[in-house]
């Protein structure tokens, strides 16, 4: 089969086409047929060398979701068969003709969405419904906001948590995307690069804040929380720490308004973990989709063989929506 190799850590250029064997499911794993891969942050990472890919996955090959049709089964794998549409999460290995997935970590291409749609779902959806509506408890009637409301998770969050009731709350880098999140369902969405999000929000107060952005976001972030509300962090793109002489994080606020600060990142989890987060997934978002009130944001494709074109769009975070590779081959 083909498939994009990284060939060595560095620039997008180091993503280069290369024939491989097709894959070998294990006993509870599929061959899927890939027809769609979504792009994500983590691939980038992972391209660069600071992200190595978790025991048992590709070394070499990225692509934490694809969308295909299924060619294989392990010996164990029994609610699934040969010619199922599906739509999956893996730990690797996405970018190729073909890919192995646990057959838990599957899901049925929603009803009315294409390959392209469907491969856009599985990292953002699963990474929301843990972070946001697990961890973050977020009920109907709260007030939550997203950081980077136009990337892959700031589009999916923004949809569902205003699907499931909250008032939705989001911060993007220009009056384009924060009009597409607002065209999404957000209820306000503050331009960063002309306010500050924490004056526009102080008078309304958050319960729940899903953060990628960290840094002399974290301080911003603890203060607009209410009594009892929820940070929490999936990235931390600005860094860890707060690295500011004019900001620092007042940790008797979160005594004072038993503040809950958690996280969580979804890759080095175990399949079983995901499998069970699938079938919640399944029972509770996918009828959202199939009912026509989350719309997938798809800003562009490109075919396989233009991986390191999709990785400098990706880079220049100028996209609104996801990013996809299409296998034509």
């Amino acid at each position: 089969m083909k498939a994009v190799v990284i060939t060595e850590a560095g620039s997008p250029a180091v993503l280069q086409i290369r024939d491989r064997p097709v894959p070998v499911p294990a006993e509870n794993e599929v061959l899927i047929k890939v027809f769609a891969a979504g792009i994500n942050r983590p691939d980038i990472l992972q391209r660069k060398g600071a992200y190595p890919p978790p025991p048992g996955a590709s070394p070499d090959i990225p692509g934490l979701e694809v969308a295909g049709i299924i060619e294989a089964c392990g010996e164990k794998v029994e609610n699934l068969k040969n010619g199922d549409r599906v739509c999956a999460l893996l730990t690797g290995g996405g970018y190729a003709e073909y890919a192995v997935a646990y057959a838990g970590n599957c899901l049925p291409v929603p009803a009315g969405f294409d390959f392209v749609q469907a491969a856009s779902l599985p990292e953002t959806v699963f990474t929301v419904w843990h972070n946001v509506f697990q961890r973050g408890n977020l009920q109907a009637g709260e007030h939550f906001l997203v950081h980077g409301g136009t990337s892959g998770i700031g589009i999916t969050a923004i949809q569902l948590a205003k699907a499931f009731g909250a008032k939705v709350f989001a911060t993007a880098g220009s009056d384009e995307k924060c009009e597409a999140c607002l065209s999404l369902g957000a209820d306000l969405c503050i331009n960063y690069k002309k306010d500050d999000f924490e004056e526009a929000l102080k008078s309304t107060g958050i319960d729940v804040i899903l953060d990628m952005v960290g840094g002399d976001y974290i301080p911003k972030n603890i203060r607009l929380l209410r009594n009892d509300g929820r940070l929490v962090f999936i990235n931390t793109m600005k860094g860890g720490k707060v690295n500011s002489t004019n900001d620092t994080v007042d940790f008797s606020l979160i005594m004072k308004r038993r503040l809950q600060i958690t996280g969580s990142t979804l890759r080095n989890r175990d399949p079983e973990f995901k499998a069970a987060l699938a079938t919640e997934i399944e029972q509770k978002v996918w009828p959202v989709l199939q009912a026509g009130r989350f719309k997938p944001v798809i800003f562009r494709q490109f075919d396989l063989s233009e991986a390191a074109q999709a990785h400098e769009l990706m880079e220049s975070s100028t996209h609104i929506g996801k990013i996809v590779l299409t296998n034509k081959w």
